[in-house]
This record gives structure tokens, sequence and C-alpha cells, in this order.
């Protein structure tokens, strides 16, 4: 069971890592026996008796994206917004700030029996602020307790959950800020550069390991559009055993692990092990330590670029900047050719 902390990120590869937990409240449904998720007040309970039935649903995103949390600012509105949930942008110490309504992209009708609260985010080197009813506080807690969302809870949040968690008497749905900001912003989306060539990279091994089916793909079609041969696993954990298994596989034949794996390319947030914990344990294996590994993420930041660092990453590269994946990675290869 994950437990509560307020002290600010632990030290990376611990597998680890600290959410803020926040909720939306929303009308109550008349079909709720056996729902997860809900919180059902009544008006009775409060002094003055006005406050609305309601039930909460509570979501968490990851610390290390959040600026700052902060009072309902003033807002103006946008000219042609893209969907009704961009409510429009507000001024926060000179920077224009967007603000999207969550409960609205959720598709939930919101009850506001109490002042929302606003998070301002950073990530992807973009700034975003999201409104939500109310936050509770900031757990601690290990991504083996990470739960991969099924079909139907994915179905239910337009596709906006990368991962399910239980914390105390509740069930936390951590919520994929990423995707919902390129579907808002479609230039943000991962993209090749027009002009993108990579030649020499014929026959190099990839192995990939990314919670997001799109991103998977994505690196997936762009490597082998650059030449590579790609394999592709789900999260840190399956990543890892496939490296046991090809290692397993060099040994029995007698031949070096690099004609079977040549780079990783790793996301650093997903279920059951992220991605610092997995290059921690590359690192410190005898056989796998001299493979390039690549960590692509949204959290690769000036602020963060240390966290990969500590663990011995390769290369560091933020998610918007997936042309220069392929050549970072086969200049990676080139390099331990020679080094070896």
């Amino acid at each position: 069971m994950a437990q509560s902390s307020t002290e600010i990120l632990l030290e990376a590869g611990t597998n680890e890592l600290e959410i803020v937990e926040f909720y939306l409240e929303e009308e109550p449904k008349a079909d709720e026996d056996g729902e997860l998720n809900e919180e059902v007040t009544d008006p009775s309970s409060s002094k003055d008796g006005q406050r609305k039935p309601s039930r909460k649903s509570y979501y968490g995103i990851n610390v290390a994206k959040v600026l700052e949390i902060i009072r309902m600012p003033e807002v103006t509105e946008m000219p042609e917004v893209s969907h009704q949930s961009v409510l429009g942008a507000f001024n926060l110490r000179s920077r224009i700030i967007p603000l999207l309504d969550l409960s609205i992209w959720l598709k939930k009708k919101r009850v506001q029996n109490e002042p929302p609260k606003v998070i301002v985010t950073e990530f992807n080197q973009v700034t975003s602020a999201f409104m939500v009813s109310g936050v509770t506080r900031i757990h601690r807690i290990s991504w083996e307790d990470v739960e991969a969302p099924n079909k139907y809870v994915s179905a239910l949040s337009s596709d906006s959950i990368t991962g399910v968690v239980k914390l105390d008497d509740r069930i936390v749905f951590i919520l994929d800020l990423e995707r919902i900001v390129s579907e808002l912003n479609p230039q943000m989306r991962l993209k090749l550069d027009d002009d993108f060539q990579l030649e020499g990279a014929s026959g190099y091994k990839a192995l990939i390991a990314d919670d997001s089916p799109l991103i998977r793909e994505m690196i997936h079609d762009m490597l082998g559009q650059a030449g590579f041969r790609v394999e592709k696993t789900n999260n840190g954990r399956e990543c890892w055993d496939r490296l046991q298994e090809l290692k397993e596989n060099a040994a029995q034949d007698g031949r070096p692990i690099t004609d079977y794996v040549q780079v990783i390319v790793s996301d650093i947030e997903m279920p059951m092990m992220d991605g610092h914990h997995l290059c921690k344990r590359i690192k410190e294996d005898p056989v796998l330590r001299n493979l390039p590994v690549i960590l692509f993420s949204s959290l690769i930041t000036e602020k963060l670029r240390h966290r990969g660092e500590t663990v011995g990453a390769d290369d560091q590269i933020s998610k918007p900047e997936i042309t220069q994946l392929a050549q970072r990675s086969a200049s990676l290869i080139e390099q331990r050719k020679k080094t070896s």
C-alpha cells in the first residue's frame, strides 16, 4: 500500500514516484451501486445545508510535473479555442498560461461546493494549467503498485488514464496529461521533421519501452524508417525481462549481447518499473552495462536531467524531439563500436 509523504522526490532509480492527489466533485449517478472511486455527500451534512449532493473521483499526477497549486485566477477568454474544456488563459508572473477544465475534458458534470483549485504544470517544455475541485495531498508510491488501465477504464476517460493505484480506501487514476495537451494542441504531437534522413543505421537493433501504445508505434515507425530493427515492450519490467532472455541467448550461443540488442530507448513514467530504475539495473549488470540507454520522456528538463545522469543514462531526449532519437541512437552505437 502506498504511503503518503510531503517530501519532494526521491533519489532516481528507486522505482518510486510521488503524486499529487486531487479530486473532481461531480453529480452523483442514479446507478452508483458498486462503482469505484465515489464519495457521495449530502446537503444535510453541511452546516448551512447549501452543499449540493455530489461524489468525488480521485486522480493523480507526477509531482515532477507540478510547478505550483493556486487559487482560481482571473481568466481571459481565448479566440478560436479547439475544445470547450479550454476556459481561456491567465497571467502568472508575466507568463500567459492556458487553463483547462478537467471535468469537461473527462465528460463529468462538475458540482461546485467549494472554490476550485488550479494545478500549474510543466512538461514537454510547455506550461499548462488544469482546474480541479480540490487537492488532497502528496503520496509516495512504488511503480510496482501502479496497474495499467483496462480497456473499460480507458474508454470512460477518453484514453486519458495511464495508471491505476489503490491509495488508502480509494482508487486513484493517474492522468495522461501529455495526451490531453497534445490533443488540444496538435503542434505538440510527436512528428518527424519533413527533411528527416539517416543513413548508415541499417540493421541496428533497438529495444524500446513505453507504456503508451501511440508513442510505442511512433518510435517503432520512426526508427524503422531510419533502418533500425525494433522490438517493443510495454514497460520497464517487460523490457528488463526481455533483456534477461537476450542475455541468456547470448551466453548459450557464445555471442556478444550486441548481436541481439544495441540500444535501449525507454520512457521514464511506466507501471511496474520506471525508466530510471530500468536504466540503473542495466548499468549495474556486468553483461548489459555497456549497452547505450536513452531516456525519452516528457520529464527531461534542465531541472530534472540530473536524475537520468545519476542512474547512468547515456542520453536524454525530451519527447517532442523525436527526430533526434534515431540520430543520437545511431551515434551512441557507433561510439560503442569504436571503444569496444
